[in-house]
């Protein structure tokens, strides 16, 4: 794991533990410029973790980050 994604996934498990969806939905938009539809995918997928920790969210970060190679 990136240190960049693990600052990222700090940054992004502030703003969920502080119940802040919106915050979280800017961050992705700005950082990566995610449409919304992925943006609310990760936000689910975060909120779907047992244990809400960078490692986890760098983790889904990372899956709708890789692009497909043809």
């Amino acid at each position: 794991m990136s240190a960049i994604w693990i600052n990222h996934a700090n940054r992004i498990a502030e703003f969920m533990n502080a119940n802040n969806e919106l915050q979280a939905h800017l961050y992705l938009e700005q950082l990566m410029l995610f449409p919304v539809d992925v943006q609310d995918k990760i936000i689910e997928d975060i909120s779907q973790l047992t244990h809400c920790n960078c490692d986890g969210i760098a983790n889904i970060i990372g899956h709708y980050t890789i692009f497909e190679l043809k």
